[in-house]
């Protein structure tokens, strides 16, 4: 069976997201706004992987649509981190801008609980 390209694999590009938001967090200045919001970006934008890879090895269809979900809220909330720390930042807001392919995430698992609910999993 031909392999799937890192692009197509999304426990890939979750993980390689994670990992650039860690990148882009350790070059913000932590001052007592951006302390916070960090914290937030680090949190969400790493959980997105951590609960795709939970999803994979879910116990149940049920488990697995319940981990998606999280997926979906975790994308969407590390969104909402992104804009607030460009808003703090509006020097850096190409580079975050680079980071927004949670927009991406976001509606990768949107299709797939849709996908799930039309199956009433």
């Amino acid at each position: 069976m031909k392999q799937l390209s890192n692009n197509y694999d999304l426990e890939e590009r979750t993980a390689k997201f994670g990992e650039n938001v860690i990148k882009f967090c350790k070059t913000i200045r932590e001052t007592a706004i951006t302390k916070s919001l960090i914290n937030q970006l680090v949190r969400s934008g790493t959980s997105i992987g951590a609960n795709y890879m939970e999803a994979n090895a879910a116990s149940s269809r049920k488990d697995f649509k319940n981990k998606i979900f999280i997926c979906k809220k975790e994308a969407q909330e590390t969104k909402h981190w992104l804009r607030m720390i460009a808003e703090y930042l509006p020097e850096r807001k190409e580079e975050i801008r680079r980071l927004w392919c949670a927009q991406e995430l976001t509606m990768i698992f949107q299709k797939i609980t849709s996908s799930l609910r039309n199956k009433n999993v």
